[in-house]
């Protein structure tokens, strides 16, 4: 299976000449991206379909009338949305020394905190984002705005301080999925509020961010 830019990505439920899944969704989104970059790391063969909820809003509603991205269509034709649910079947998927949750229970309270987090900071910057390109400039809140401002801010924070003990990632040698959707959101954060989410004020996720950015995994699947 050729991935994204060309890297392979090894076969493990592609069985008696299945169709691989179909991974639905722009990579500038950090639910999409997130999904994407954590199946390759987990070997599941997969297809990405890069199509917008805006520009192709009718090939989508043909594959799935919600129009949510990321949407998975598996193998025996099923689909599925939702980043989280998706990523579940990932854990199902994977074989055991490629699972991305921790397996202690204190290890996976704190992960699913770091999760929260990050995907917290990414649907504020969505809401931001969303209000300042589709609503027109009369008729965005500004006092929403600021409060939808003082979370996503408040989100890094703390997800700074959480980030800061990677070594050199949060839970061990490899990246997991609480160091996936912390660098996707980070990324996504900052190329979208570049004037609010600013890497100097955050530099263990910069760090981290970076050194995500570098693995081969995050390559083949690259913000865009």
């Amino acid at each position: 299976m050729i991935g994204k830019s060309g890297s392979v990505i090894p076969a493990i439920n592609q069985e008696n000449g299945a169709r691989p899944m179909k991974l639905i969704g722009m990579l500038d989104s950090p639910y999409v991206r997130r999904v994407a970059v954590s199946f390759h790391l987990q070997n599941i063969v997969f297809e990405h379909q890069p199509l917008s909820v805006f520009s192709a809003f009718d090939t989508f509603f043909a594959i799935n009338p919600v129009v949510k991205a990321p949407t998975l269509v598996t193998d025996d034709g099923t689909v599925l949305m939702d980043s989280g649910l998706i990523l579940e079947l990932g854990e199902r998927l994977a074989a055991f020394d490629l699972k991305l949750t921790p397996a202690g229970f204190d290890a996976h309270v704190r992960a699913q905190r770091i999760i929260g987090l990050a995907l917290a900071a990414s649907e504020k910057t969505v809401q931001i984002v969303y209000e300042h390109n589709l609503r027109p400039t009369e008729r965005q809140h500004q006092p929403w705005l600021d409060r939808v401002q003082l979370q996503v801010v408040a989100a890094y924070r703390l997800l700074e301080d959480e980030v800061r003990q990677a070594d050199p990632w949060l839970f061990g040698d490899r990246p997991v999925q609480a160091d996936i959707t912390s660098a996707v959101a980070f990324r996504f954060s900052r190329e979208m509020l570049p004037d609010v989410i600013i890497a100097e004020a955050h530099p263990a996720l910069a760090a981290l961010s970076s050194r995500a950015e570098a693995t081969e995994a995050f390559g083949a699947f690259p913000f865009s």
